[in-house]
């Protein structure tokens, strides 16, 4: 299963929040990428806030993982999550449908 798992800024980090937190967040998240759990990510352009492509046998399971990020944990970031997958209706182009 794969699942797009939007993250916003939902509190904006002090200075001192972002000295304590950043340290851990950045390697935690490029632990997530090592791991195969987050497939490919991106910064969003429309606010603050990330967008990752998740790889998981449940959304359950990637709520959990992304819930053990120092952001998350802090109530700085939070993910909606959006369980993608094929484009299903193509399958009628190959069966001449």
């Amino acid at each position: 299963m794969k699942v797009l798992a939007i993250g916003s800024i939902v509190k904006e980090l002090t200075p001192a929040q972002r000295d304590e937190i950043m340290p851990h967040e950045v390697p935690a998240t490029l632990k997530l990428y090592l791991d195969g759990k987050i497939e490919q990510y991106w910064f969003r352009q429309d606010k603050p806030g990330v967008v990752f492509l998740m790889s998981s046998g449940a959304v359950d399971e990637v709520k959990a993982t992304l819930d053990t990020l120092p952001l998350v944990e802090a109530g700085i970031l939070a993910f909606d999550l959006l369980p993608v997958g094929p484009l299903a209706p193509l399958g009628l182009l190959l069966q001449g449908k």
